[in-house]
């Protein structure tokens, strides 16, 4: 079983991927890092997101070397620091992501979070990498709705494909206007921690639903999401056992009564919050 969700030009994607942060930090789990990711990808999991931060490139090298000869397979993400995103500077730094992922194009490249350069400068250098074909999709990370009003302002700002940004159910935020303004532009959200890295509350509402699905917490929360239209969730799991956990929240179907179960313990915003990073 697997969701999609859709890019502004109409283009499916998997709503359930596979993230790679603090993956390849330690030599003695690289063996089973990498076999986490071939599963994921056998079990339809084909989105993986990665970025240059991630171990200083170490991540996306992981990447390459677990998936390789299944590049046409894949919807693979990557990120370019903001200290790297001036017009000439993403372009190096997409290149080098290249050479490390050892592809000739990224599906998608996001900003990963705002910084002294110019909007317009990074914008400018992303529409040069998808017009020469080194990546097909753009998009932006950290992104409040404020910034995504000022982004649709700059020439070509408008190609934004996505936003990925903290999402999960301890988290609920961005519902109260950056998920609808995104929605409105028919644009989908990347969640990132969409388990809160494995730190839930435990007990209380996830749980008692958890019990009658025969599941986890974690697993009830991923469908919570996964419940979401418009949402792309992509948790990192190190090992097999936590990809196959990850993927079976596909087959949670929550009713109307769990989800206000949930909303009675995580109440969606009142008031604007600002944007949560971790």
């Amino acid at each position: 079983m697997s969701l999609a969700a859709t890019l502004p030009n109409g283009e499916s994607i998997p709503a359930l991927g596979q993230g790679t942060w603090q993956m390849a930090e330690r030599a003695g789990r690289r063996e089973q890092e990498i076999e986490a990711l071939r599963l994921g990808v056998e079990l339809g999991m084909t989105l993986i997101d990665t970025a240059e931060m991630y171990g200083e490139g170490a991540a996306e090298e992981l990447v390459a070397e677990a998936l390789a000869g299944e590049r046409e397979r894949l919807f693979l993400v990557s990120k370019v620091y903001p200290h790297n995103a001036s017009r000439q500077g993403v372009i190096q730094a997409c290149e080098r992501s290249l050479r490390r992922l050892k592809t000739d194009r990224l599906d998608l490249y996001l900003l990963h979070w705002r910084g002294s350069v110019p909007l317009e400068e990074t914008v400018a250098g992303f529409e040069e990498l998808r017009r020469s074909g080194k990546i097909r999709h753009w998009g932006v990370s950290n992104f409040d709705t404020d910034d995504m009003e000022e982004l649709l302002g700059v020439p070509e700002g408008e190609t934004c494909a996505t936003n990925q940004v903290l999402y999960n159910v301890t988290r609920r935020g961005p519902e109260f206007d950056l998920i609808p303004w995104m929605e409105a532009h028919r644009m989908p959200l990347m969640a990132y921690s969409p388990i809160e890295q494995g730190r839930l509350p435990r007990g209380g509402a996830l749980q008692a639903i958890a019990y009658r699905y025969e599941a986890s917490p974690f697993q009830v929360a991923l469908a919570w999401l996964l419940n979401r239209p418009g949402v792309i969730a992509i948790p990192k799991a190190s090992s097999v056992q936590h990809v196959r956990e990850n993927h079976k929240a596909l087959e949670i179907r929550l009713t109307p009564e769990d989800l206000a179960a949930i909303d009675a313990e995580f109440p969606a915003p009142k008031r604007k919050r600002p944007l949560e990073m971790i």
